[in-house]
């Protein structure tokens, strides 16, 4: 992908915020304002849920404040059918299909989260490798390369497919395909897993499926009680010292 930086701005004097765009892809970066050519800081990938960069703009500024006063720089980019990009209508049909099942109070099928989930990965994984190709030559940032957040489908995947990624801080807060918890066998990658114990739109048992089959020697489940949204502030902390461990 051609990178282009196409605007910047300082979110305080710590960090700066730029915006990009990867061939027609958009995005962000956020540097710690120490980073320089002769002083290249570690790179996390911020993954995020399928609402949007608009939507998910302060959610992610926090967090990319929270890594840059830690050395790291941050960067993420929309997703497939989010936000500004083009509509794609097979996904906003399984999201539809997601709704019905959902409300009608019956399991939500494995074809039903297939649909919705597994074409997501294929196209986003990709452009994030795509990603790294383009942000790493930058002169103020340099590996190792961590990734944060969720889809967590898409965060196994990139586990899986991506040598540069190091190390993992995954958010147990989407359907999961049963696929992708085989795929889960084959990360080695060290883990910090976050898992909301009451979240209510997630199966739990499948997620602890899919913690007990990643094939890390070093993954660590972080359950909190409490629903989708209540994620408590400590959490964090967990996360960036985790980070401060393997990309340091």
């Amino acid at each position: 992908m051609a990178l282009h930086l196409t605007s910047k701005r300082r979110l305080d004097d710590t960090v700066l915020e730029r915006d990009l765009t990867l061939d027609g892809v958009p995005g962000i970066l956020w540097t710690p304002a120490s980073a320089s050519a002769a002083a290249p800081v570690p790179l996390i990938l911020l993954g995020h849920p399928p609402l949007g960069l608009h939507a998910m703009h302060p959610r992610l500024a926090a967090r990319a404040r929270h890594a840059a006063a830690d050395g790291f720089a941050t960067a993420t980019i929309e997703l497939p059918g989010c936000g500004d990009r083009p509509r794609w209508p097979a996904l906003e049909q399984a999201r539809a299909d997601l709704g019905r099942a959902m409300r009608s109070g019956e399991p939500v099928g494995d074809d039903v989260i297939d649909a919705l989930v597994l074409p997501l990965v294929d196209r986003a994984v990709p452009e994030w490798r795509s990603a790294l190709d383009a942000l790493l030559p930058l002169p103020e940032i340099d590996g190792p390369v961590g990734y944060s957040g969720g889809l967590i489908s898409v965060g196994v995947r990139l586990a899986v497919a991506e040598p540069r990624v190091v190390a993992a801080g995954l958010f147990a807060g989407s359907f999961v395909p049963r696929v992708i918890t085989e795929e889960a066998r084959r990360v080695t990658i060290p883990l910090h897993v976050l898992l909301q114990w009451d979240d209510e739109g997630n199966d739990r048992q499948a997620l602890l499926d899919l913690f007990d089959a990643f094939g890390s020697e070093e993954k660590t489940l972080h359950a909190n009680m409490g629903g989708h949204t209540g994620v408590p502030h400590h959490a964090a902390d967990a996360v960036a010292q985790f980070f401060t461990r393997h990309l340091r």
